[in-house]
């Protein structure tokens, strides 16, 4: 890609909002990989023809904010026959005499008095923090949440918006995500405006310090939440052998594509297949005639 870039004469600036803002790569590495350019070309135009489809933004924001995912999912897992469980425990994980896991033993609190059940599954999926022997720590992620009274500068007053600050810029080894949403997402009263700065951890301290240029770029800051580092997880096995399989944690990035590459992953390894989106193909090609 970067013999690509040099053919049209790009800044370095112009390389690095088009490598990360807009093809979205969390690193330089892509520019010296052989055989990356048409993968790098296709997330631009996914990009562009994401921007002709919605108007201002490639990205969409669900109203109410990132909790109406959650239960968006319930809603369609609820009719194909499943049920959503809040406060539950996992108190154990049950086993055949292969090691294939075959169900779980848990506990619902949060009502009186506490139900105990189990259930039995052909195969158990499951975020990292079920599985703290399965998994291992591969970095640690810094978010501050901020409470603003203005928009973003410099971006037409608009009622949301991401920022990428790329690593090079700012002498990093890891980008930057400022993430800004306000009342009109209805996440905060009118007038305010939440803004959400994240990175991956480089230092043992100072964690205030690398999240410093984007706090800086917020403006005047009402109120600001900082907790300790999160770590990162990522699971030790693919999970076929026990029939577990582990999701990796939410990294700093703002527009969840690897999340999504995430639960692509998981597909693969729990059926041998690619997930394949139906509609979807045929949506982008009607949006291309258009």
């Amino acid at each position: 890609m970067k013999e690509v870039y040099d053919k049209f004469g790009l800044e370095a600036s112009t390389k690095d909002f088009v490598g990360h803002a807009m093809a979205l790569y969390t690193n330089d590495a892509y520019l010296e990989t052989r055989g990356a350019a048409p993968e790098a070309i296709e997330r631009i135009r996914l990009y562009g023809n994401s921007v002709a489809r919605y108007g201002k933004s490639p990205y969409i924001y669900p109203l109410y904010g990132l909790g109406e995912l959650p239960q968006g999912f319930a809603r369609l897992s609820a009719i194909y026959g499943g049920t959503y469980m809040l406060n539950t425990n996992i108190d154990e994980i049950q086993y055949d005499g292969a090691g294939k896991a075959v169900g779980i033993k848990a506990t619902m609190t949060g009502i009186e008095p506490e139900m105990k059940f189990e259930t039995r599954a052909k195969m158990i999926l499951g975020d990292p923090s079920y599985f703290s022997s399965k998994v291992r720590v591969v970095g640690h992620v810094l978010r501050a949440i901020c409470i603003l009274k203005h928009p973003l500068a410099s971006t037409n007053d608009s009622d949301s918006s991401q920022l990428i600050i790329p690593q090079s810029q700012v002498g990093r080894k890891n980008d930057i995500y400022i993430a800004c949403v306000g009342s009109a997402h209805n996440v905060c009263p009118k007038g305010y405006w939440i803004a959400i700065v994240s990175t991956i951890a480089e230092t043992a301290a100072n964690h205030h310090v690398e999240l410093g240029p984007g706090l800086e770029r917020l403006g005047r800051i009402e109120e600001q939440f900082m907790g300790p580092p999160i770590p990162l997880y990522e699971p030790l096995e693919d999970g076929k052998k026990d029939n577990i399989f582990i999701s990796k944690s939410y990294d700093a990035s703002s527009h969840f594509e690897s999340t999504t590459a995430d639960v692509r992953d998981i597909y693969r390894r729990c059926t041998g297949e690619e997930l394949v989106v139906e509609g979807l193909r045929e949506g982008l090609q009607v949006a291309e005639e258009n």
